[in-house]
């Protein structure tokens, strides 16, 4: 019985040979000591440090591939070094406004007035709930007629049905546009000290361009994107990107002006800072934000300059949090404690 306990335990492995005791039938069995020195093999840590991982020689060991990481906003092919010093200063910002809400009074209601005429023209009953028009802020007409509100997936009627809510939308809007408080100053601001400036919005481009020349401001802004340049609108992130590599800006030194949670969520997922305006949502609901003010003009170039310095992602790392380490050796019993002398 001992000799087949011998031969079929610790998973298989063959005693080794050696000095053998005798039981009363005469027959033979390994050692105790052999057996013991086998479970105690087959117990150590599979995955064990190094010597020279645990205890590196010098500190050359300890740095990565490549130090000091490369910082992003730098340009090589830039023969003024002046020039490449700017770029990676906190100076080298641009800003992406977001159109109504922000720069303009906005009436919310005419967005769900535009919807469930639209939904009533087309015979779709019941119109949507007051939910599901929330949840298509943001998004682009087609975006939200065939994934949220599944009217249609035929691209022609995709397209007939979203010029025909904008047509509706902005017969409510009267062609009348009016600057939020402050918003134009802060504009200004940011004119007068070159600093690019992009403006972003679900709306077609001729409907854009034409309240652009309505209120008086063309020529203020270096890139336009518009519905009719990119594919999804918010929270996909598609829009800031784009307006970022228009203005030829990394994301990392992007700042997003928005008035809602679905800005913040594209902003951050395109890995740039985010200043909400409190236009149609109260402070406390847009604490996600990087800044939140009621009015633009509380911001000054100095906020931005504070802004985009930040935790300096443009480095392409993030800062390692400090993390309470155990000491495992006062915790761990020795491995020889692992193994029960009292089975063998």
């Amino acid at each position: 019985m001992i000799e087949s306990i011998a031969a079929t335990s610790l998973l298989g492995y063959t005693p080794v040979l050696g000095p053998c005791l005798r039981n009363v039938s005469g027959k033979q069995f390994p050692r105790v000591g052999v057996i013991k020195a086998q479970a105690m093999e087959l117990a150590k840590e599979p995955n064990r440090y190094t010597e020279r991982e645990r205890f590196p020689d010098s500190l050359e060991d300890l740095k990565p591939a490549s130090w000091p990481p490369k910082n992003k906003a730098d340009n090589p092919s830039l023969h003024n070094p002046l020039a490449r010093q700017e770029r990676m200063g906190c100076g080298w910002l641009g800003a992406i406004f977001e159109w109504e809400g922000v720069l303009i009074e906005d009436n919310p209601d005419f967005e769900k007035q535009a919807w469930l005429a639209l939904a009533e023209e087309e015979g779709k009953y019941p119109p949507p709930p007051a939910f599901v028009l929330k949840r298509i802020q943001g998004m682009k007409n087609e975006q939200a007629i065939s994934e949220v509100l599944c009217w249609s997936r035929d691209p022609s009627q995709l397209k007939r049905m979203a010029s025909r809510k904008e047509e509706i939308h902005q017969a409510l809007q009267g062609g009348v546009y009016r600057f939020r408080d402050g918003s134009h100053e802060f504009v200004n601001v940011l004119t007068r000290h070159k600093i690019p400036v992009a403006l972003v919005s679900t709306r077609p481009r001729k409907n854009l361009e034409e309240a652009i020349v309505a209120i008086g401001i063309e020529g203020v802004f270096n890139v336009v994107v518009t519905a009719d340049d990119v594919y999804r609108g918010k929270p996909d992130p598609e829009m800031f990107v784009y307006a970022a590599q228009l203005l030829q800006f990394i994301p990392e030194r992007c700042i997003v002006f928005g008035n809602s949670n679905l800005t913040i969520e594209a902003a951050h997922d395109a890995k740039m800072k985010c200043v909400a305006v409190a236009s149609k949502h109260p402070v406390y609901e847009l604490t996600a934000a990087d800044l939140v003010v009621r009015q633009l003009d509380e911001l000054s170039v100095v906020d931005l300059k504070n802004l985009a310095d930040i935790e300096l992602t443009e480095f392409g790392s993030t800062p390692e949090l400090e993390m309470e380490v155990e000491e495992e050796d006062d915790q761990l019993p020795p491995p020889s404690a692992a193994i029960d002398d009292g089975f063998w």
